[in-house]
């Protein structure tokens, strides 16, 4: 009976070890799994900021194509203007021929071909990102725009 007695104390005992050993164990399981977990925050943390990131710069992209597109329709209009007024009919039905005319008024063509080149020059640094000067912001009348860029020189003018 002393046998049985000592053969279920050592097993009990065995037992004992097998399970603190078993805890041990688990413990140490949680800890690499606590430390996993906090590293999987940091990163969806971050994960989360490139996202925010992401959507500002796509947000930033569509604004700047949007006024890229309005752009270009304004100086899409201002050369169906400039082509307008080269491609102009006369009461008879003909097109302008711009070479007679310049042949019968040189001096005048001249003089005009001069200052739509410089308005021309001024429109190109416009569309380009030079900044528009306090006299073409304010220009109200005809005699002050820029008559080869309106919409893009001349803001706040408005045609009658």
């Amino acid at each position: 009976m002393l046998q049985v007695k000592i053969f279920i104390a050592v097993l009990l005992m065995a037992g004992a070890g097998g399970a603190y050993l078993y805890v041990k164990g688990l413990k140490s399981d949680l800890a690499v799994s606590e430390a996993n977990n906090l590293v999987l925050e940091q990163s969806i943390t971050q994960q989360k900021a490139v996202i925010a990131q992401q959507k500002q710069d796509f947000d930033k992209i569509i604004k700047a194509n949007e006024e890229t597109q309005v752009l270009n329709q304004k100086l899409n209009n201002d050369l169906k203007t400039l082509d307008d007024k080269f491609n102009k009919t006369n009461a008879s039905g003909k097109k302008r021929d711009m070479g007679d005319l310049a042949i019968a008024r040189s001096g005048t063509i001249e003089k005009i071909i001069n200052k739509a080149s410089g308005n021309a020059t001024r429109c190109v640094e416009i569309a380009t990102g030079a900044p528009l000067t306090e006299k073409e912001e304010n220009a109200t009348k005809k005699s002050e725009v820029n008559p080869e860029c309106t919409s893009i020189a001349n803001p706040n003018y408005v045609p009658y």
